[in-house]
């Protein structure tokens, strides 16, 4: 480990599931205007899901953070169904995480996204970020 950042390996698997209320879809997100689930609230379920399948291997004051997201959402999903993504971590390099996500309701999927996300320290990278302030 380096600089309190674990050594993790391919093939963890997280999960994150919810059920879609009103405020998650598109028209309440302003992302369209239909009450069907808003590809921002499909894309941070999918961030969740990653985000659960590292942390029990995080030590305390580690963290990830989103750096990039490739996302295909094809199939409309309605307010009170209830949705589930799971993350399997392919690869690691150095503190560089990516990971494949599949997204489904209860009929079947509904998306899929390449992501990848950096493992920081949660101290120095807020003192960063608010040294813009």
């Amino acid at each position: 480990m380096k600089e309190g950042i674990p050594m993790l390996q391919p093939g963890l698997k997280g999960t994150a599931s919810g059920t879609v209320e009103r405020r998650d879809t598109a028209k309440e997100m302003g992302s369209g205007s239909l009450l069907v689930l808003a590809t921002p609230a499909m894309a941070a379920l999918m961030e969740q899901a990653a985000c659960n399948a590292v942390a029990a291997e995080l030590e305390e004051g580690v963290t990830s953070v989103g750096t990039r997201l490739d996302l295909r959402h094809d199939a409309a999903t309605p307010v009170g169904m209830e949705v589930t993504a799971e993350a399997t971590l392919t690869a690691v390099d150095g503190r560089r995480l990516t990971f494949t996500i599949e997204a489904a309701d209860e009929k079947g999927p509904i998306g899929s996204c390449a992501h990848e996300r950096v493992l920081v320290t949660a101290e120095r990278f807020l003192e960063k970020a608010y040294q813009k302030i």
